[in-house]
């Protein structure tokens, strides 16, 4: 949507509210609403602001000491949220609203917050772009539907929730078109807001879908990915049903990925391909050896909670092994397409996963393979979950996250103050965790110890 037609919109009463968003460190969307004619008289030139604590608070907006970026010694001031205006559209999900995606900026130095999500991808695609480079890349993200609404969950305890289905229904029509009140719902939410979705389907699990939209540049996917998943629950909250992007909700099923895809290009030619147009080139080999040689240390960056690490089990569809395969979905890095259309596939990321972190890491970590040449290892074919001599995906968080505050290459592909500030963060979400009393404690230990 241009400013123009919003206005038009505005004055013909279509749209009264504008919601102003941006992505905190977790990946949720924090943000204001507008009056539409406020938005247009003042907004969408001047933004608006925002305490800073936002990027620092922990999931029940508690604020978290030891941060450098905000703390209560700089008494938690305002940053100032900027509208891309390139990301404004039509709110399809709801009525009467457009949304927008903002920059975080700092307020004294009118630069991008370094440690905000979308600044760190932005640096990426810029330093990718210096050398003539722009990602094209897309997002598959899972999810598990319930027919209970969000509040019904948590009255619950999110335990004993119905599932919208009652057997695994990958690509199952049937089971499909027994979710299409919502699903379907939904993809015709997200082409109402200006996202070009491609399809849905039936996943691995009871009551588990993918719904799948149209590849574009990395920024404009991240934004794509965001907005989908507001969408997405807002339209849920509305019909009394709920959904969730954890990676691992049910120990006993498969766990919800967003595999990511990404394809470098030169122009208006996708540099994977090799001068025989089937060939695979430099660029592509080397792009995939730094991505695969630094997965390991960013892996925070593609797995960002506790519950992420529930999913690498063998034989599960999640990785286990960091390896590539062409068209091997037991491999992490699974390389599919031809032609134009050739591409790596990275299956490591969860459906909880941030996507301005993921793909800034991507693009960090095969433009220094790139800038370094770094070879790729052998292609593993065959079973890779049953590869015990290739390295290991982290398997919790606690090992990530220790690679990651570790990595001299961690920081100098994101900058000192990115892996500090996550690094920190991620502590915190641990320190969370650990002192949690769970369910399964409660099983076990409750009458028998």
């Amino acid at each position: 949507m241009q400013l123009d037609q919003l206005r038009t919109a505005v004055a013909a009463g279509t749209i009264d509210t504008v919601v102003v968003g941006f992505t905190d460190h977790y990946g949720r969307t924090m943000g204001k609403r507008f009056d539409a004619d406020f938005f247009l008289e003042h907004g969408a030139t001047d933004g608006t602001h925002a305490c800073d604590y936002l990027l620092t608070v922990d999931m029940e907006m508690e604020p978290v000491e030891g941060y450098a970026f905000s703390n209560w010694t700089t008494g938690y001031g305002d940053f100032h949220l900027v509208p891309d205006l390139e990301t404004l559209r039509t709110a399809g999900w709801t009525e009467r609203t457009a949304f927008v995606l903002c920059d975080v900026i700092d307020d004294s130095t009118h630069s991008p917050v370094s440690v905000a999500p979308r600044s760190i991808l932005r640096r990426q695609i810029e330093a990718l772009a210096d050398d003539g480079f722009t990602a094209m890349a897309a997002s598959e993200l899972e999810f598990f539907l319930f027919r209970e609404s969000y509040r019904r969950a948590h009255e619950k305890g999110f335990r004993d929730l119905e599932s919208a289905g009652w057997y695994v229904e990958d690509y199952d029509l049937l089971q499909g078109s027994r979710v299409e009140d919502y699903v379907g719902a939904a993809r015709r939410a997200l082409r109402a807001s200006g996202i070009p979705v491609e399809n849905s389907k039936g996943e691995a699990a009871v009551g588990q879908h993918e719904l799948n939209v149209r590849y574009a540049d990395a920024l404009t996917m991240a934004d794509r990915h965001v907005v989908m998943k507001q969408a997405m629950k807002e339209l849920a909250d509305a019909q009394g049903v709920s959904v969730t992007f954890m990676a691992k909700p049910d120990a006993a099923q498969p766990g919800s990925s967003c595999h990511i895809h990404l394809s470098l290009w030169d122009g208006d030619r996708n540099a994977f391909v090799g001068p025989g147009d089937q060939d695979r080139s430099d660029l592509f080999r080397w792009f995939l050896g730094g991505w695969m040689h630094h997965a390991a240390d960013l892996t925070v960056c593609y797995a960002p909670t506790v519950n992420s690490y529930k999913r690498y089990q063998r034989q599960s569809w999640a990785p286990t092994r960091i390896a590539w395969s062409t068209d091997n979905r037991t491999a992490g890095f699974r390389i599919v397409g031809t032609g134009a259309g050739l591409r790596i596939e990275n299956r490591i990321p969860g459906a909880d996963v941030n996507p301005y972190l993921a793909y800034a890491a991507a693009i960090a970590s095969g433009l220094d393979g790139i800038r370094n040449r770094i070879e790729p290892p052998d292609e593993l074919r065959g079973d890779v979950y049953a590869a015990d001599d290739v390295a290991t995906v982290p398997s919790t968080l606690h090992e990530a996250r220790d690679r990651f505050v570790a990595s001299a290459d961690a920081r100098r592909l994101l900058g000192d103050d990115v892996v500090e500030h996550y690094g920190h963060h991620l502590a915190q979400e641990l320190a969370a965790a650990d002192a949690a009393v769970t369910d399964w404690e409660m099983r076990r230990y409750f009458e028998r110890i």
